[in-house]
């Protein structure tokens, strides 16, 4: 296996015991396991290439915004007033 790298993160505690049920039946380690998950799944994880244009047309128009600086006369309401009181 290649040079390992230290990730840590979160899961929830269902997941926590399933990891250490199937670890044990198959007699391996969680890591493993985890490791084997990663690259099974990496395969089958696809964006959509209309989600990516659209996300990219939603950057180009927030950086066009960006670059015009702030709007004249500027904003007439504070930030409290979006909060119900």
């Amino acid at each position: 296996m290649s040079e390992l790298v230290r990730k840590q993160f979160y899961i929830s505690k269902s997941h926590d015991a399933l990891l250490k049920e199937r670890a044990k039946e198959l007699g391996t380690t969680e890591a493993e396991l985890v490791r084997k998950a990663i690259e099974n799944q990496m395969g089958k994880i696809r964006f959509s290439r209309k989600h990516l244009n659209q996300w990219q047309e939603e950057r180009k128009f927030i950086r066009e915004l960006i670059e015009n600086g702030p709007i004249k006369g500027g904003r007439v309401w504070k930030r409290d007033d979006i909060y119900d009181t």
